[in-house]
């Protein structure tokens, strides 16, 4: 009992620097270049199928920690955990630039986690200038619980991107845990 809650609180430690560190380092993008908030809000509606009210609060949360996002990604994916859990998913990349790009992902976690899910995702992009770019490891820090409709969001960071997926699903997961997803052209099927 000791070794899972001192476990429990060291992830919640985690989750709360990571969050903290991630989010301020986030820039906004020239208004020319981004998405509004509104562009978002009837995306995000339209791919969930939900009203606009309940995409407009999920969004509303993270445009006043980020701004606006020059991108984003629509897919699927599923994912499942005892401890050490695995993510693979795919989508496309779609820049306000108007480039867009196909994209597979896949990672490792490890935490006090423990359930799967299938979800809808949609990941708002933040300080991507290439689309290539996307074509590599994110960090992150998640701590979610998955219902059967429930939206969980989380942030992840490389050196100049912030990755924010919100996702939607069925299943049951529910914990707190970090690793990391690797954005490729490609399926691969070992998460590292």
């Amino acid at each position: 009992m000791g070794i899972e809650n001192n476990l429990a609180k060291v992830l919640v430690a985690a989750l709360f620097l990571a969050v903290s560190f991630i989010m301020p380092a986030a820039a906004q993008d020239n208004a020319e270049d981004a998405f509004t908030e509104n562009e978002i809000v009837a995306a995000v509606a339209d791919f969930f199928n939900i009203t606009t009210e309940a995409a407009a609060d999920v969004v509303e949360r993270v445009f006043e920690d980020l701004g606006q996002p020059n991108g984003y990604i629509t897919g699927s994916e599923g994912s499942g955990a005892i401890g050490v859990g695995l993510r693979y998913g795919e989508g496309n990349l779609f820049l306000k630039t108007g480039e867009t790009r196909r994209v597979f992902w896949q990672g490792p976690s490890v935490g006090f986690d423990l359930g799967g899910n299938a979800s809808q995702v949609f990941t708002l992009v933040y300080g991507i200038n290439d689309a290539d770019y996307i074509y590599r490891r994110f960090p992150g820090v998640e701590g979610s619980a998955y219902f059967i409709a429930g939206i969980g969001v989380n942030y992840q960071r490389d050196e100049q991107v912030t990755l924010v997926p919100m996702r939607t699903g069925v299943g049951f997961r529910a914990g707190a845990n970090i690793g990391y997803l690797a954005y490729s052209r490609r399926r691969h099927w070992l998460p590292f």
